[in-house]
Formats: structure tokens, sequence, C-alpha cells
């Protein structure tokens, strides 16, 4: 093999060496930088690409993920003078490649002392209560002031968090004795409200124990009654039946009699019998009808009379 073959050889190996060098496949979620001669070419996006050899280079890689960072505690005053340390935690993502790569030299801590500075101007507007009640509005008025603030720099702040809120010692000592002075006086309320629905609740059930009672007398006397005007009326009813099995006997007799075609003597002679049983009972006045009196009359002359011959000396 001569030396001619040898150098052509080793010129292609070269060659092809720094033909592969110069092909790059740019990944899922990634941007690549392009410079030319030292100035901004273009910006690669996923996929196979070729850059020209010396005159072009990757000057940035840039993630487009969704990044976190967690910032140190920062030291704010609040509005009524109380320092306290709160650790934020910040989500952006990166939306332009070329203003991120140009835009600021230090992005990350760009956004860690803008961060720092917002929240400082937030608390020192609120006071101690409202900083730890607030989280929420502090979150999206420093998410709002960030956003604003990243975008020439290609960097969209998604949310901010505040992670921690710390006060000084004594500060957390007075809440904590607070905290339980409230609870005791929660505790004392619900006791007192306890005893107070009990002593309702036994009240109530005196009272229908009362009402319950005093329905159950009416109930009984109601139904006692009831019983007895329902016995008054059984009595009632048997003797207005015996007057009329009586006055249907009567009848029946009276019936009886004239179907027997008895005369005016037989009539009078059971006129008698019946006022010798009125004259038996007890009443102290009898009245004798008209046609009767005429047959006492003689009745009595003839009592007379036998009695005169019974005490006639013979």
């Amino acid at each position: 093999m001569n030396l001619g073959l040898v150098i052509v050889i080793i010129m292609l190996v070269i060659v092809l060496l720094i033909i592969i060098s110069n092909i790059k496949i740019v990944p899922q979620a990634y941007a690549y930088i392009l410079e030319r001669l030292g100035g901004y070419k273009e910006t690669w996006s996923v996929g196979l690409h070729f850059k020209m050899p010396i005159l072009d280079k990757v000057a940035k890689k840039v993630s487009l993920k969704e990044q976190v960072v967690d910032f140190d505690p920062q030291a704010v005053i609040t509005k009524d003078n109380v320092t306290m340390q709160i650790d934020t935690v910040v989500f952006f993502q990166i939306t332009d490649p070329k203003k991120y790569a140009y835009g600021v030299e230090s992005p990350i801590s760009a956004i860690e002392n803008l961060t720092a500075t917002t929240l400082r101007n937030i608390i020192g507007d609120l006071e101690l209560d409202e900083t730890l009640t607030s989280r929420e509005t502090i979150n999206t008025k420093m998410r709002t002031i960030l956003d604003i603030a990243t975008d020439e720099w290609g960097i969209k702040v998604n949310r901010v968090e505040l992670k921690n809120i710390m006060p000084p010692k004594a500060i957390q000592d007075a809440m904590e004795k607070q905290m339980k002075a409230e609870r005791e006086r929660r505790e004392a309320i619900l006791r007192a409200e306890g005893e107070k629905k009990s002593t309702i609740l036994v009240a109530e059930g005196e009272k229908e124990s009362v009402i319950l009672e005093a329905e159950a007398s009416k109930e009984a006397a109601i139904l006692k009654a009831e019983a007895e005007k329902q016995k008054r009326i059984r009595e009632a009813e048997g003797q207005a039946e015996a007057i009329r099995t009586v006055q249907k006997a009567t009848a029946e007799g009276i019936e009886f009699v004239k179907a027997a075609g008895a005369d005016q003597a037989v009539l009078t002679l059971k006129s008698l019998e019946a006022f010798v049983k009125a004259a038996d009972g007890q009443a102290t006045k009898i009245i004798i009808p008209s046609e009767l009196q005429g047959i006492a009359g003689l009745t009595k002359t003839i009592a007379e009379v036998a009695h005169i011959d019974a005490v006639k000396p013979e």
C-alpha cells in the first residue's frame, strides 16, 4: 500500500468524523441555541440537525420542562414591625429559548432576587396576622408580578408558594398561648352548650311526661264516662223493654178477654181485683174510677151488714 492511498484513507476518516460530529439530535422537551461565528443563528427544536463545521456551535441547551426552585428563607418585616423568615418555592417554565439564552446573565439568580424583593414589598403592606392568614393572596400577587417581570427573559412563572412562615420565637410562644386560650374558651363554650342542651332535654322530657300523664288521665276519664253512659243506656233500654213486655202482656190479656166474650160484670170484677192489688201497695192515696165507686159503695154496705149480723146477740 503506497503512502498516497494511506493519506486518502486518513482524510476520508477525518472528514467522516467531522461530519458525524456536526450531526445533532435534539431530544424531546429540549431546544438548542445555534450560533454562527459568535452570533445567534437559530433555535433547534426536536429532531435531527446539521451544523457547519468550525463556523457553527451549539451555544446553549435549554430544557423546556417545568422547573421547581426552592429558595432559601428571606428575612422580611411586616407592617407592624415584626421580623420573620419566609422561604418560597417557584414553579417556572422556559417558553422562549432565545430570550432565556440572551435576556439575562443568570436567570435563576435573577428570579431569586426578584422573588425576595417582591416578597418584602408585599409583606411590608401586611400586619402579622394578615401575613399568617393570607397565603393564597400573597402567592397570587407574587406570581403575577414575577410572571410579568420574567416575560422578557423567556420565562413563564406558573406558581409561587410560601413554603414556611417563621415568626420570632417570642411571637410563636405568644401565638401558642393565644391558641391555647382560644381552645380553652371554645371548650368552655361547648361544655356550657352541652349542659344547656342537657337541661333543655330533661325539661322537655319532664314536660312530655306531664303531658302524657294528663292525656292518660283524660283518656281514662273519657272511657269511664263512656262506660257509665253505656251502662245507663243499657239499663234504660232494659227498663223500656220490661215496660214494653208488660204493656204487651196487658194488651194481650185484654184482647183475650174480649175474644172470650166477657160481659160487663166480668170486666167489673177484674177491675175490682186490680183495685185490690193497688190497695195492697204503699200508696197513701188511691183514686177510684167513677164507674167503680158504686160497686165500692155496695161492697161497703154488704160488709157493714155482715158485721152487724156478726155482733148481734142471739
